[in-house]
């Protein structure tokens, strides 16, 4: 992996993305068949043309709702994929990020890290896609794409900000009816951190 500056904002083309270093970020990653391209199409048909904060605002909210019911393959419902994920990003943890947070749903991945200094957002992530997402099909027996290719990230601007991110993301299994408290949830920094962190 290339070590580089911070690009800022940019975007591939649907989704702004904020690459700025060494600052705290939410990353929701979605499986390729969690969400129906025709029904993102059409919801962002329907956002506000106002501001485009809420417009991403409300975007990023109906897709976590619609994310939370369960479409698709579900393959990060496996033990077998969702050990290879975590697995995955604790691998990493204070060598390109600090991880904070991290969740493994169904159909999605939450994780919230600080880039280490020299690495790239997008980067990091484009390894760990292409890392997971062979290993994933490997195991699975399968080919084509495994993740959707864009995400949703945004940074974190304070503390409370910070620890309102970790209790949404460790809440998620929950918020789903997949457990009932987040440290019940086997692949999360919820349980991690009661059973096998510091």
């Amino acid at each position: 992996m290339r070590i580089s500056q911070p690009r800022g904002w940019h975007s591939r083309g649907y989704l702004p993305h904020f690459d700025g270093g060494a600052i705290a970020q939410t990353i929701n990653l979605r499986l390729q068949d969690s969400l129906p391209q025709v029904v993102l199409d059409r919801w962002r048909l329907e956002l506000p043309s106002e501001s485009p904060e809420a417009a991403k605002e409300l975007l990023y909210k109906r897709v976590e709702a619609y994310l939370d019911q369960g479409y698709g393959h579900c393959y990060l419902k496996d033990p077998r994929i969702a050990t290879i994920i975590q697995n995955s990003l604790l691998d990493f943890d204070n060598k390109r990020y600090k991880l904070l947070a991290w969740v493994v749903m169904p159909n999605h991945l939450h994780i919230l890290f600080t880039p280490n200094a020299g690495y790239e957002l997008s980067q990091i992530l484009k390894f760990f896609k292409g890392y997971t997402a062979r290993m994933a099909n490997r195991t699975l027996q399968r080919l084509g794409a495994f993740w959707m290719e864009d995400y949703f990230d945004r940074f974190i601007r304070d503390e409370k900000h910070l620890a309102n991110a970790i209790a949404y993301i460790e809440n998620n299994p929950v918020k789903s009816r997949l457990c009932g408290k987040p440290v019940d949830w086997v692949f999360s920094s919820a349980q991690w951190r009661k059973y096998k962190g510091d």
